[in-house]
């Protein structure tokens, strides 16, 4: 039934992937991202390199494992692990030059949260996933570099803090290449053009309002004191009522004593 749906959304669906030059940007800036989390921590040239391998394949390796169809991006082709050595030893040798605006990784990150969500959303879509699987694959190669650079610097990975809507927007941007690319059926490029937009638009919108991710949540005494209340108000309802029918009991009684006399 699944595979249904996508073939009457779109009948080349299946046969066309979105664009390898898409693929190996979102690969080179997801390393981009990786390597000033090196600088501020001094690493050697392998530690760049292994932080812009992990920050630009590990999304889609967690996906790749998830999924367990299909082959593994990372290893299908020799130029994603290229290009990842390649930006890792430039940032190593040419740390000023890349590195000095410290103020660009904000953008750089969430740039590549959007363009990975988009790659991942696409291969779930490919070998014709349900809609959660898909939405989840997007949002796990989005987050799933970040999260393992975080891991291997003995972080807790920042999905799982309180943010400015760090996962919100992989989530977002998984949602709208969805919508993009199986229902309305536009151009892939277009499709992962605006998975990016969304994302970073969100991301922009809660560092500028100051908006973040609610931690910290216990309804519980919400729901008790809601519950007492309305407890009260159903005891408040049945006084009244039972006194009103006391109240017109006593008021027959009356009237057939008086015309009884």
């Amino acid at each position: 039934m699944v595979s249904d749906f996508f073939a009457t959304q779109s009948p080349t669906l299946s046969s066309m992937p979105m664009p390898v030059w898409l693929d190996l940007a979102a690969v080179a800036v997801g390393s981009l991202s990786g390597l000033f989390y090196a600088r501020e921590r001094k690493l050697d040239l392998i530690g760049y390199i292994g932080l812009a391998i992990i920050s630009g394949l590990g999304g889609g390796l967690v996906r790749d494992t998830i999924m367990q169809v299909g082959d593994v991006y990372m290893l299908k082709s020799q130029w994603p692990i290229i290009m990842c050595v390649v930006v890792g030893t430039a940032g190593f040798l040419f740390p000023t030059s890349l590195l000095t605006h410290t103020n660009i990784l904000e953008w750089i990150d969430i740039i590549s949260v959007g363009l990975f969500a988009a790659a991942g959303a696409d291969k779930a879509i490919l070998y014709r996933l349900n809609v959660p699987a898909v939405i989840l694959m997007g949002t796990m190669t989005g987050v799933g570099g970040g999260m393992l650079r975080d891991i291997f610097l003995g972080e807790v990975p920042q999905i799982f803090k309180r943010s400015n809507w760090y996962a919100l927007c992989a989530i977002a941007g998984s949602c709208t290449y969805y919508i993009c690319a199986v229902p309305l059926g536009i151009d892939k490029a277009l499709a992962a053009l605006l998975c990016v937009l969304v994302t970073l638009l969100l991301r922009r919108i809660s560092l500028r309002y100051n908006l973040y991710s609610p931690a910290d949540v216990d309804l519980a005494p919400a729901v008790r004191r809601t519950a007492r209340g309305m407890a009260d108000a159903a005891k408040e309802v049945t006084s009244n009522e039972l006194e009103h029918a006391r109240q017109q009991h006593e008021r027959k009684r009356r009237d057939r004593i008086h015309y009884g006399r």
